[in-house]
């Protein structure tokens, strides 16, 4: 144990001097003496006084908070996988202290941590509703958390486009920015954290009677109630505070706990000093190495996104490494009906009809509601808009019942898995590297990207033979590298960023009729490649014996079929944008409705995916105006909500 110590003793002095020569022209020698003397004379001294030194020590602060609060987190839930964020109190507290700037920017300023605090909570009491008791300390709680990201993101988007011209400044804070220009945050910061020695002290003998079990536990006079409140309070706190010295660290509570278990500390107390000591260390050494990125590219590169890099691809290893099959959890299509009677069709293409009239003739206007025909000149903005979402709908259903019927899946869809964050990522790194816009990339760049993404999951979920629950978390995981790389693109500023941000979120804004016809013609393909491949299919979602034992070639078929699902997803992301939960959602309203046979799912499951689609852009049209709001945010909202009740569903039957 004191080896382990005095090598972390030992790499933070080193790794503090390499980060402060990263950011100043100043000698070692030089940077002492001018702490000692505090005598300011040049440009340089400072740069090093008032930048260099407090971005330091703020990711020595934050660190330390993160990693001591991952670990009372795993401590207390007895799952190395929460943490703050994949519990979602980052993603709430970042969404509290938004609202709180945007309701109230006055007492942000100097109340803003209660305010991040507030959102931390909520978004945690949330997680512990949907995943239970029983599941706070395996996956549910983890893949809860996770989907409570999703959508508290997708209103924070929303929140960020409906006001602009003031939350524009907080792109790169909601990055994750340690960049400071005095000391007043650090001396904010390490207010707040005076707890963290209180905490240490209070948290040591209930976490470690707690590792004996509850019962053993409460035979030594432990209350379990009050201790897990107040222990569960403070990693909260601590939560709250790095948000709003810094923005949104991601990972580092989840990394410190496990490396300091696998560097061998198995007692409460040394899991917790270690973590304090290991989390310091971490985002150091991780924000050194944004600096050095930074520099060398010409834009700035937010130290959350580093995180993320980094971090996200260990969440993979650690779901690969620690949970086991069964952890997965069981999960199958909503709805209990066999049979798929006349009129419930009738009734989809009488609800799909109503959304195309309302999309094209009833809008809001100066004089009120109009429900009229439209204009040449309206008609001419409004009809691309609608066929593009009928296309993109329909097309993100198949995708969706393809994916879940291959795997046997229920919890697969284009963006839960990931397939849209990948020609996402593809798009935007090409604009990012090889400049231009987005439209000069199309659907062959984003079919590269799924296909990269598709090939990654199933590598990884093969060793869990693509449970359910593991595989979801997979491809959420995977997703928070695009977002790394979104915040990256976002922080560099200037007018294209709410355009960027506008397509992020599944916009129909910019489709033109071209464009809309383009995508209506590959849908048309697509249904018609998978009418055509609907045997192969349907034996692969029997069983692999009952497949092989009919002729099938299961290899190729399901090769064949993936690669239609990734091209589905490249053609709706390249002209449209990202569009999360379209794909999982049409496919269990099919089966809710009773159809069940592969014929009746993708056909059924396509109608209701395009008026999701429709009814979502219609919505974001005239819920604000005249202020409008993505498609595919409003859709996110919708199947994002969705998704949390199907998780709570699974605990209660």
């Amino acid at each position: 144990m004191k080896r382990r110590y005095l090598g972390v003793l030992l790499l933070l002095p080193l790794t503090w001097v390499l980060h402060l020569q990263l950011e100043t022209s100043l000698a070692v020698t030089e940077q002492w003496q001018l702490l000692m003397t505090r005598e300011l004379s040049s440009f340089a001294d400072f740069q090093f006084f008032y930048s260099s030194l407090p971005r330091a020590v703020i990711a020595l602060l934050v660190g330390a908070a993160l990693g001591l609060a991952g670990s009372l987190l795993q401590q207390l839930l007895q799952n190395p996988l929460v943490s703050p964020m994949t519990l979602g109190a980052s993603s709430g507290a970042w969404l509290g202290l938004l609202v709180m700037t945007l309701v109230w920017p006055a007492a942000a300023a100097a109340y803003g941590t209660w305010g991040a605090f507030a959102g931390a909570l909520a978004s945690s009491l949330l997680v512990g509703l949907i995943a239970g008791r029983e599941g706070l300390s395996g996956l549910p709680v983890v893949l809860a958390g996770m989907a409570v990201n999703l959508l508290l993101g997708a209103l924070a988007t929303a929140l960020i486009l409906l006001n602009d011209q003031y939350a524009r400044n907080l792109f790169i804070w909601g990055a994750g920015n340690l960049a400071q220009s005095d000391w007043s945050q650090v001396q904010a910061l390490a207010t707040r954290l005076l707890i963290l020695p209180l905490i240490l002290l209070l948290a040591l003998r209930p976490l470690a009677l707690m590792r004996l079990g509850q019962t053993a536990a409460q035979a030594r006079g432990l209350n379990l109630l009050p201790v897990f409140a107040l222990i569960f309070l403070a990693a909260l706190w601590l939560t709250a505070s790095s948000v709003m010295a810094v923005g949104l660290i991601g990972f580092i509570g989840l990394l410190t706990p496990n490396l300091v278990r696998l560097l061998g500390c198995r007692r409460a107390g040394e899991e917790l000093l270690f973590s304090v000591l290991l989390g310091a260390w971490l985002l150091l050494i991780t924000d050194a190495l944004a600096i050095f990125f930074s520099q060398q590219l010409p834009n700035l590169v937010p130290s959350g996104a580093a995180t993320a890099l980094i971090g996200a691809p260990a969440l993979i290893w650690l779901v690969r490494k620690r949970m086991q099959m069964s952890s997965g959890g069981h999960y199958t299509l909503p709805g209990r009906e066999l049979q798929l009677p006349l009129y419930r069709l009738l009734l989809l293409l009488g609800v799909l009809l109503v959304c195309v009239v309302i999309s094209l003739m009833l809008a809001p206007s100066e004089q009120g509601w109009v429900f009229a025909w439209p204009q040449d000149l309206v008609l001419s903005l409004r009809w691309p808009r609608l066929v593009a979402a009928l296309a993109a709908g329909g097309i993100l259903a198949v995708a969706g019942v393809l994916l879940q019927r291959l795997i046997r899946n229920p919890l697969a869809s284009p963006d839960i898995m990931g397939l849209s964050a990948g020609a996402t990522l593809a798009l935007v790194v090409s604009v990012i590297f090889l400049g231009g816009s987005l439209r000069d990339y199309g659907p062959q760049v984003a079919f590269i990207g799924c296909l990269l993404v598709m090939f990654l999951l199933l590598l990884l979920g093969r060793r869990h033979q693509y449970a359910p629950g593991i595989l979801a978390l997979m491809g959420i995981a995977l997703a928070a590298v695009l977002d790394a790389v979104i915040q990256f693109t976002l922080a560099r500023g200037g007018d294209e960023v709410r355009q960027l941000l506008g397509w992020l979120s599944g916009s129909t804004y910019r489709i033109q009729g071209q464009d809309a016809l383009w995508m209506l013609a590959g849908g048309l393909v697509i249904g018609l490649l998978t009418w055509v491949g609907r045997r192969s299919l349907v034996l692969i979602t029997i069983g692999d014996a009952f497949a092989l034992a009919r002729g099938l070639n299961i290899n190729l078929a399901r090769v064949s079929l993936l690669l239609l699902v990734a091209l589905s997803t490249a053609l709706v992301t390249a002209l449209m944008g990202p569009v999360a939960f379209v794909g999982l959602l049409a496919p269990h309203l099919a089966s809710l409705l009773g159809a069940r046979q592969l014929h009746q799912q993708l056909l059924v499951g396509a109608l209701a995916g395009a008026a999701i689609l429709i009814f979502s852009d219609w919505l974001g049209r005239v819920l604000l105006y005249p202020q409008q709001l993505p498609a595919g945010l409003i859709a996110s909202v919708l199947g994002g909500s969705y998704f949390i009740w199907l998780l709570t569903r699974r605990r209660l039957t």
